[in-house]
Parts: C-alpha cells; sequence; structure tokens
C-alpha cells in the first residue's frame, strides 16, 4: 500500500489536477433567474418564439440522425415576428422623400475530469515536479485570472449580490440578479442601456442577460464591422435581444452573405440590419430565399430590382407576403380598376405599401382624393407615381397642401396628376417660401402659379426663375420661417 500511495502521489505531482469548470454560456452555468414580487414593470412576459433554443444550438440533430436547421423556420414563429412591422404603420414621417467564439468549447468526452475524492494532497518538491508541467499549471492560473478579472468589483473582488444592489439598484430591486451578469451588464452600458432597458430586455427575453460578455462582444463587434452604427446597437437589443444568443459563423455571418447576394452594397447592409434585426432569427434557406423568390416569381419584381426593393423596406424580408400582396393587390384593383403592372410599379417604387393598413391606411386617402374632386383614373395615376402619398398625415400634410394649391397658388386639382410630387414636398421648406420670394420680386405673372418652379433644386430656381442668389433666397426663407413660428406661437399662448 506505501508504494501505491507513492506512485499515486507521483502521478499527481506530474499531472496536477484541473478544476472543471462549465462553459460560461451553457445553461447549467446559471440557474434561471426569477422575477421578484412587487415590481413595477409588472408580471415577466413569455419570450416569444424567436426565444426557442434551436436558434442557439446549430449541432441539433433529429430523431433520425439528420442535422436541423439551426434557425426558427416555423411560420408560428415567423408570424410572431411582425411586430417589428409596428414602426412602418402608414403614418409614417414625412421625411420619407428627403469567428469563431472566444470561447472554444471541448466536447463532454474531451474535458478534464474532477480530481477524485480521496486522494490527499502532499505537499509539492520541486524536484519530484517536472518544470514544463508547472509552467502550464501557471499559465492555467494566469488565465483563469484573467477570465475572472472581467468579474472583478472595484477593490479586486469578486462581485457579490450586495454589491451588484449597489451598482445596479434598481435592477435590483426588480430582478434577482446573478453577480456574473455584471460584466455584461457593464459592457452593454457602454452602448447607451440603463437600468430600465435591461428589465426591458429580460422580461423580452430573459437568457440574453446569461451570455458571457466575450461572446457577446464578439457579436456585437462583428455587427460593427458591416456597418451598423454603434448608436443603432441600444435599440437593435432592445427589439432583438436574442442578438446577443446568435453565433457569429452559424448565423450572422451567413444573413449579411445573403443580404449582400441581393445586390445591396456594403455600405447599406448596417442600415439593414438596424432597422431590422429580427431577420437574423428567419432562416435563410426556409424563410428569406422564399421571400425572394415570392417578389419575383409571384409579384412580379425584376430580379435586378429586388436589392432596391429591400433597401427601400427590409421589413419586407420577415413578412408574409402571400397574404400582404394579394389583400393589397385585390383592394386596389377592385376600388380603383388598378391593372397589375400599376400595382407592381406601386411595390417597387414603395414597398412599405405591403404593411400599409387597408383601412386606416389606404383608404382615408383615397377617399380624400376623391373628395377634392378626383376620379379613380386620376387618383390612380397619382398613386403609381407617387406612391407614399399613402403614408402622408391627411391633417397635417395632404389637406393644407391642398388649401394651398387652391386658395394661395390659384390652381385646379387636376394638375396633381402632372405634378403629383407637389404633394410630397415641403409646404414650410419648399412651397410657400419659393411662392412669397416669388411674389416679392414680382415675378409671378397674373392666374395659376407654375407648379414647375417648385421640381428644381435651390440653385436652379434661384437662376432659372428668381434671377437672384442663392444667399438671398435662403435668407428669405429664414425670416420667414422665424415670422411663422412666431405667429403659431402667439396662437397657442
Amino acid at each position: 500500500m506505501a508504494g501505491f500511495s507513492f506512485s499515486c502521489c507521483c502521478w499527481c505531482l506530474i499531472n496536477p489536477p484541473i478544476l472543471f469548470s462549465l462553459p460560461s454560456e451553457s445553461p447549467l452555468f446559471l440557474l434561471p433567474a426569477t422575477r421578484r414580487r412587487g415590481g413595477k414593470i409588472g408580471e415577466l412576459v413569455v419570450s416569444n418564439a424567436h426565444s426557442n433554443p434551436k436558434i442557439i444550438n446549430p449541432k441539433k440533430k433529429s430523431r433520425y440522425g439528420q442535422t436541423l436547421s439551426p434557425y426558427d423556420s416555423d411560420e408560428e414563429a415567423e408570424l410572431d415576428d411582425e411586430s417589428d412591422d409596428d414602426d412602418d404603420d402608414w403614418l409614417l414621417n414625412d421625411d420619407f422623400a428627403e469567428v469563431t467564439e472566444y470561447e472554444n468549447k471541448k466536447p463532454k468526452s474531451q474535458k478534464t475530469t474532477i480530481a477524485k475524492k480521496g486522494v490527499k494532497k502532499e505537499a509539492v518538491k520541486t524536484w519530484e515536479t517536472d518544470e514544463d508541467d508547472l509552467d502550464n499549471a501557471s499559465d492555467k492560473k494566469k488565465k483563469k485570472v484573467e477570465k475572472d478579472s472581467w468579474r472583478l468589483d472595484g477593490r479586486g473582488k469578486v462581485s457579490t449580490r450586495k454589491h451588484v444592489a449597489k451598482l445596479y439598484p434598481r435592477l435590483s430591486e426588480e430582478i434577482d440578479i446573478d453577480p456574473k451578469w455584471v460584466p455584461l451588464l457593464d459592457y452593454l452600458s457602454t452602448f447607451g442601456l440603463k437600468e430600465s432597458h435591461f428589465v426591458q430586455m429580460y422580461e423580452r427575453h430573459m437568457p440574453s442577460l446569461q451570455i458571457n460578455v466575450l461572446s457577446a462582444q464578439e457579436r456585437l463587434d462583428y455587427l460593427l464591422s458591416v456597418g451598423v452604427k454603434h448608436r443603432d446597437i441600444k435599440r437593435m437589443l432592445l427589439r432583438q435581444p436574442q442578438i446577443l444568443q446568435y453565433t457569429v459563423e452559424n448565423n450572422l455571418k451567413a444573413h449579411i452573405s445573403f443580404l449582400m447576394g441581393l445586390g445591396i452594397p456594403n455600405s447599406k447592409i448596417g442600415q439593414i440590419v438596424a432597422v431590422t434585426p429580427s431577420l437574423f432569427s428567419y432562416s435563410v434557406e426556409n424563410s428569406l430565399r422564399p421571400t425572394i423568390r415570392y417578389l419575383i416569381e409571384e409579384v412580379g419584381i425584376n430580379e435586378n430590382d429586388v436589392g432596391k426593393v429591400v433597401q427601400l423596406s427590409p421589413q419586407i424580408l420577415v413578412q408574409r407576403l402571400d397574404i400582404t400582396w394579394n389583400t393589397r393587390y385585390m383592394f386596389l384593383s377592385k376600388e380603383l380598376g388598378a391593372p397589375r403592372d400599376s400595382v407592381v410599379k406601386m411595390v417597387k417604387r414603395h414597398p412599405q405599401i405591403l404593411h400599409y393598413s387597408i383601412d386606416d391606411g389606404f383608404l382615408p386617402r383615397i377617399n380624400f382624393l376623391r373628395s377634392i374632386g378626383m376620379c379613380n383614373s386620376d387618383i390612380l395615376k397619382v398613386l403609381t407615381s407617387l406612391t407614399q402619398v399613402l403614408s402622408l398625415s391627411l391633417e397635417d400634410n395632404l389637406k393644407p397642401k391642398y388649401m394651398y394649391l387652391v386658395n394661395e397658388l390659384k390652381n385646379e386639382v387636376h394638375i396633381l396628376t402632372k405634378y403629383p410630387m407637389y404633394l410630397s414636398l415641403s409646404l414650410d421648406q419648399r412651397i410657400r417660401p419659393r411662392h412669397r420670394f416669388l411674389v416679392e420680386l414680382k415675378k409671378v405673372r397674373k392666374g395659376p402659379f407654375p407648379l414647375s418652379s417648385l421640381v428644381p433644386n435651390d440653385e436652379s430656381f434661384c437662376q432659372q426663375w428668381a434671377g437672384t442668389s442663392v444667399d438671398k433666397y435662403l435668407a428669405f426663407r429664414q425670416r420667414l420661417l422665424l415670422k411663422d413660428f412666431a405667429n403659431k406661437y402667439e396662437k397657442r399662448g
């Protein structure tokens, strides 16, 4: 037995035991956080369909041994994500017209087992130990210290729950925070996220706060490298916190490559991703490519124009096009007698119409145009040339412009079929200043005001119509704007 003990001791000296540690992103790494009762925000919201672990596990296999898609392709999941379309409802802004992961995880079979209990630790003698093994142990200890340094507080100690409560008092009241979350919270704070935002992320998708900080940094760094603006990361995480779980190699790169394959320039990729972060939760092969095929084969968009359509409305990638296209095409065909070619032109020029409400968007504007004396054929001409009319506010945009057209510019409504872009121009910044400027210069003839003077840029307008310098016109416009602002302020007072 003495010989046996001595041999065991020598083995331990030569091969020092290595403590087994779980991967930081493993579901076993953290116990599920619980929402404190009596919170101010409300009950915990069940995460949406994109919280499905299938998104995160690219090696998941079916019971038949076939590799499954790492992304949700369920129809139910895609329908659930149509909440992103809320930002592009019919009430749009008038401004429209203007690498591998850090942690390389070993398979279970390759992980070092925990040292057996019962083996006594004995004093280590330098003459009994190999120098290389000591160096390896020292390196491993150093790496562990570097990794744990992400979790250290200002005093060099691992954060405790009491310390976390001091760092994030409001968040601690709402959520039972694990101290191991602190490095991630500190990192995300650099993007402008505050405690209230972390609560929103928790309620939308709780596992997103359990991600290892190095993995999160790798993924966000990749998004920044493809053109996403630093200021847009905050909005993306609030809308789609699952992004922190999407791996670079198996998800993010594949989706970026798909967008580039549509002919979208690199300079626009970041904007598209920022507007529609949910596209990362859709399978490229089972969802996104079929959507593009539908646009080409069923809607009738030219293959060379698909990239432009996606740039104008990235949300089109995450819509149920078979429903949105058919309902709007049938409505315009029945309501205005619109031929298919005209509707296809509308979609090509302004694809946002595929998620405008028919009852709250289409009908009120069509009925307004009818009320000012336009027939269906005239309305169709206007909508085909300037489809974004369907997004303009009735009270703040269309009605004031119509009243100014008739009362001040002395034009008939039918002129809009020739100059539909009049409806897209700013009344305060373009229409009224140019009209008043030409009147002051006595450059306006009797009769209807020429709408063609509203079309060119400022330099061409001053040269061709006003016969004066741009500086003089801009100074006049500034005085007019200040005067109008003062009048509105007095009325409110």
